[in-house]
């Protein structure tokens, strides 16, 4: 087998070379980074990695294969991976097939042979920026010139995109969570099920009125993918059904949607946060979580307010940058949080939120924050 030449061109013009296994057709997206070193699957099939070409910190990509059971979608979201060495045996008694040939089904080009560590380096000093994985020994005008003229993530609405078309229930018994599905991943629907809740997931744009008319006792607000300054559809949505007293819960992309909703706004953050090991502080109880996290945008704000948003308070702060981590409203049952209580991958020190969510709906009053 002869690799082909490839490369990563990076909006600011600098590139990367590579080689691919297979023909590239020219993929473009956001090129950002992930420091998870396993999950590579649970990466790629997130929604919330829609329109991003992923680069992956870790050395070796691809040594224990896919499966058909760690997919946290219908299949892959990327639009792209680049990796320093790329597995080309698969090692692991669960693995159904290689993660080469899995990708190159859905027609995703991954790129192998890349200095990872110096492409990474890069985007933390330059930010996260639109790129292309294309075949050839060196750009060329003509690629660079489509580049530059494909879409920035900044004002993309990808969560109309990502969400489901139809809505669907998961779960007969228990208290009934309806979930706007604005590129949510499967994992979480898992784990509110496993809690003893019947899920009803939505279409992002479903009104106010139709998840009235579902009777639910709670409802949750998901992750996904593009800015959320671009989902203005959800805002009056949000505020209309949390101030009816319905207890509220958000994640990641959810959090920044409730922020908007009551009046707060996002940023951008320079490169993001992507991986399982960030540190994120509970200014309750002063408790420190390494928490997994997938998101580009935060809501605007600091440990003594959201500006704006004046009905809502700050939770979590993370250790990194000081961004904001979570929110909570000062009277009505609904918080959020910019990180992933469900992981997968990554650890579950952030797991009792779902618990806090069972007790609002019991009880229908907010709760301080549980502690791990």
């Amino acid at each position: 087998m002869t690799d082909r030449p490839a490369f990563v061109l990076l909006e600011d013009g600098s590139w990367y070379q590579g080689t691919s296994q297979r023909p590239v057709d020219p993929a473009f997206g956001e090129v950002v980074f992930t420091t998870n070193m396993t999950g590579y699957q649970e990466t790629f099939t997130d929604p919330s990695y829609l329109g991003q070409i992923v680069v992956m910190t870790a050395p070796m990509i691809g040594n224990y294969g896919i499966n058909t059971e760690d997919l946290e979608s219908s299949g892959p979201q990327i639009s792209g991976v680049v990796v320093r060495e790329l597995a080309r045996t698969a090692s692991s008694w669960r693995s159904t097939g290689s993660l080469s040939g899995w990708l190159s089904e859905s027609r995703i080009p991954i790129l192998e042979g890349v200095d990872t560590r110096r492409l990474t380096r890069h985007i933390r000093e330059r930010g996260a920026m639109r790129g292309l994985i294309a075949e050839g020994v060196q750009p060329t005008k003509e690629i660079t010139s489509q580049l530059m003229a494909s879409p920035s993530m900044e004002g993309l609405d990808l969560a109309t995109r990502a969400s489901v078309k139809a809505r669907y229930t998961d779960g007969i018994h228990g208290p009934h969570v309806v979930a706007y599905d604005f590129g949510m991943k499967r994992n979480i629907v898992r784990m509110l099920s496993a809690r003893g809740c019947r899920v009803t997931v939505v279409p992002a744009q479903t009104s106010p009125e139709a998840v009235k008319a579902l009777q639910p006792d709670g409802l949750f607000l998901s992750n996904g993918p593009g800015d959320p300054a671009a989902v203005g559809y959800a805002f009056a949505t949000i505020r209309t059904l949390a101030e009816s007293g319905l207890p509220t819960f958000g994640i990641c992309l959810g959090n920044q949607l409730l922020g908007h909703a009551f009046g707060g706004s996002t940023v951008k953050l320079p490169y993001g946060h992507r991986g399982g090991n960030h540190p994120v502080r509970d200014l309750t109880t002063g408790r420190v979580l390494i928490t997994a996290q997938n998101h580009g945008f935060a809501v605007e704000g600091d440990a003594a307010r959201v500006p704006g948003a004046p009905a809502l308070e700050v939770t979590h702060l993370n250790l990194n940058d000081g961004t904001v981590e979570g929110i909570r409203h000062k009277e009505l049952p609904v918080f959020a949080v910019q990180y992933h209580p469900e992981a997968a991958p990554g650890p579950h020190d952030a797991y009792p939120h779902f618990g806090e969510f069972l007790a609002s709906m019991a009880t229908g009053t907010s709760r301080k924050p549980a502690t791990p």
